[in-house]
C-alpha cells in the first residue's frame, strides 16, 4: 500500500470534537500491522483528514492502539479536542486537550533551543519549520510549543504499509529559511517477539546545519489504569532531580519513581530525571503495573540528553531526549525499541 499526500495548507478545527472511537475512528486514514504477538493501528500523516493535525508532534507514527496479551498499551488519554485550550486542561470529570497535545502513543517533537527550527533567525511573518509537521508561519515573538501556528507547507509525504511494518518519508524544503530535509520513519514490529521497533533516519538537504533535538512523549494508557502505587517506573542509573516531584504523589527510590496515591482530579507529577551517563546504556525505561501484570521496556541506541517524567490520571509519559547536530548532506540515525511483557503472577 502506498500513499502520497501532496502539499497543501492546513486548516485548524474551528469547533470542540469528541474523542474518536469505534466506528468514528475508521473514518481516519489508518493501518494495521500485526505478528503473532501484537498487533498495532496506526494513523496516517493527512493534512485534511488526519487523526492528528496539530504543529507540535511529528505527524509520523501516531499509534491508536498497540494490543499484546490481551492487554492495551496505548489510545487517548483526553475526552475531547478544543482549539480554544491551550495544551490540555481539566473540567470536572473530563480532560479536553488542544489541537496541538491531541496526540497518541509513542509520538516524537523535534525541539532547537527550546524552540523550533529557524525560529529565532526568522522575523514575524516569516516562516520557521517543525520537522515531522512542515513550514510554519511564525506570528509572534515568542515561541509557543503548543500553539496551532499556520501551515504554509506541510512537505511531500509517502507511506508504504507491509504487514509487519510502515515506512514513512516527510520531504521538505524551505528555500526562504535555507532549511530542508528527507526524513523517514519505520516502525517494524520484530518477527516473533513482542517487540517494536521506530527506525529514524533525518538526512540534511538543505543549505543549513540542523541543531535539534528529539524527544519521543510515550503517552502510556496501560489498560486505561488510573496512575497510582500500582505503577512503577525504573531506569539504570540513580536518580537525581532538580524538582522533585511532591511527596504525598511521588516519590525517587534510588533508580525508581514509585506512586504514593492514586493521581485524582487536577494532580500532575512531572519532574526531571537526571544522574545519567554519556553511554547509550543508561538510555533505557521499564515502565510495570503490578495490578494487571503488564509492563514496556523502552531503550534508545543514543545517549540521552535529556529525560522527562509527566503523568496525570490518565497518562503516563516517560520523556527521552536525544540531541543532533546534522551538517549540510549528512544524515543523522537513531532507533528506539519497546519490549511489551506480562509479570509472573507472584511478582504482583
Amino acid at each position: 500500500m502506498c500513499l502520497t499526500l501532496a502539499a497543501a495548507l492546513m486548516c485548524a478545527a474551528s469547533i470542540s470534537v469528541a474523542v474518536a472511537s469505534g466506528a468514528s475512528a475508521s473514518k481516519f486514514p489508518q493501518v494495521e500491522i500485526s505478528n503473532a504477538q501484537i498487533r498495532v493501528k496506526l494513523y496516517l500523516p493527512n493534512a485534511k483528514n488526519g487523526y492528528y493535525r496539530g504543529t507540535r508532534f511529528d505527524w509520523s507514527g501516531t499509534i491508536g492502539s498497540l494490543e499484546y496479551h490481551g492487554h492495551e498499551y496505548y489510545g487517548p488519554w483526553f475526552d475531547s479536542v478544543d482549539p480554544k485550550v491551550h495544551d490540555y486542561r481539566f473540567f470536572g470529570n473530563l480532560i479536553i486537550a488542544s489541537p496541538c497535545s491531541a496526540d497518541s502513543g509513542p509520538v516524537d517533537e523535534f525541539q532547537t533551543n527550546g524552540t523550533a527550527l529557524g525560529w529565532d533567525e526568522a522575523r514575524v511573518g516569516g516562516t520557521f519549520i517543525k520537522i515531522g509537521v512542515g513550514v510554519l508561519r511564525k506570528d509572534d515573538a515568542n515561541y509557543d510549543f503548543v500553539k496551532q501556528y499556520e501551515m504554509v507547507n506541510p512537505g511531500r509525504w509517502t507511506v508504504e504499509a507491509h504487514r509487519h511494518s510502515v515506512e514513512f518519508i516527510q520531504e521538505l524544503n524551505d528555500a526562504s529559511s535555507g532549511y530542508g530535509y528527507i526524513y523517514r520513519k519505520v516502525i517494524r514490529l520484530v518477527a516473533g517477539k513482542a517487540e517494536m521497533v521506530v527506525e529514524h533516519h533525518l538526512r540534511n538537504t538543505g543549505r543549513r546545519t540542523i541543531q535539534s533535538s528529539v524527544y519521543n512523549h510515550n503517552f502510556l494508557v496501560l489498560d486505561k489504569q488510573a496512575l497510582g502505587p500500582d505503577f512503577v517506573i525504573t531506569v539504570p542509573f540513580q536518580i537525581r532531580s532538580p524538582n522533585p516531584p511532591r511527596k504525598e504523589l511521588a516519590q525517587i527510590r534510588g533508580n525508581r519513581v514509585v506512586y504514593s496515591k492514586v493521581l485524582q482530579n487536577e494532580e500532575v507529577v512531572e519532574t526531571l530525571l537526571e544522574g545519567f551517563g554519556d553511554s547509550p546504556r543508561d538510555n533505557e525505561i521499564r515502565i510495570e503495573n503490578r495490578r494487571v501484570g503488564a509492563g514496556v521496556r523502552i531503550t534508545g541506541d543514543h545517549p540521552l540528553s535529556k529525560l522527562n517524567l509527566w503523568s496525570i490520571r490518565t497518562v503516563l509519559a516517560a520523556e527521552p531526549f536525544v540531541a543532533m547536530t546534522i551538517k549540510p548532506g549528512s544524515e543523522f540515525v537513531w532507533k528506539t525499541t519497546y519490549d511489551y511483557y506480562t509479570l509472573p503472577s507472584n511478582s504482583r
